[in-house]
């Protein structure tokens, strides 16, 4: 379990999380939803320990980080190592022995190539793995299916209905909300650094369908197009 107790973070005199209180439970997978600039990259990075914060982050498994597997939108890589020692760069950092690389690379990445060489989806996949290889017990997926094929959205999508099975804790964020109604168990709307909804998968119809209200409403209109 993590519990998050007010939680509040500034840049400067920006507020970006304002006093967030949510729990989140283990074998349960969470969505995340909220425009861009809402805070949710921010709350991701509170949690993984790379921003500071005022309030409370508490786990099961202490210090979190140390148990966290993050994926961000955009990972990032050293321009000359390749996507094998990549992988057990990550592994070694959480004393993790890969014994057959190859036989774990679900998504048949040239793992000795170059990750400069990868395009965008093969980056995030490879990131992917890592944290999967480090056998955490949490999960952020800060948008996992953005810019990935459709083949490896269905194994991603697998992946983390897996991970539920075992009892590892899941978050996500998407801005596809079909990808949340097909692994989440409850999804949370946050909306200027405040979470101002939470709803469980019988009402996503619901939530998806306000959501789509209120983004476009009658700007179509205002388009005129013909």
């Amino acid at each position: 379990m993590i519990r998050i107790a007010d939680l509040s973070k500034s840049f400067g005199t920006k507020n970006v999380l304002r006093n967030i209180n949510v729990s989140f439970d283990a074998g349960k997978v969470y969505g995340i939803v909220g425009e861009n600039g809402a805070g949710k990259t921010t709350l991701f990075r509170c949690l993984a320990g790379l921003e500071d914060y005022e309030g409370r982050i508490e786990s099961d498994l202490t210090p979190l980080k140390n148990h966290l597997g993050l994926l961000p939108t955009e990972p990032w890589f050293f321009p000359k190592i390749t996507g094998g020692e990549y992988l057990r760069l990550l592994c070694i950092a959480r004393q993790v022995k890969l014994e057959d690389v190859e036989s774990q690379n679900i998504f048949d990445l040239p793992l000795n190539q170059y990750t400069s060489t990868y395009s965008t989806g093969m980056r995030k996949k490879l990131a992917f793995m890592a944290i999967l290889l480090q056998g955490n017990h949490y999960f952020i997926l800060d948008e996992p299916f953005n810019g990935v094929d459709i083949q490896s959205n269905i194994m991603i999508t697998e992946i983390i209905h897996r991970l539920q099975s075992i009892n590892k804790t899941v978050i996500i964020s998407s801005h596809i909300f079909s990808t949340l109604s097909d692994t989440c168990n409850e999804i949370h709307l946050l909306r200027n650094g405040e979470f101002i909804k939470s709803v469980q998968k019988e009402a996503f119809g619901s939530l998806e369908q306000e959501m789509k209200e209120q983004s476009v409403g009658k700007k179509l209109e205002n388009l005129k197009l013909l």
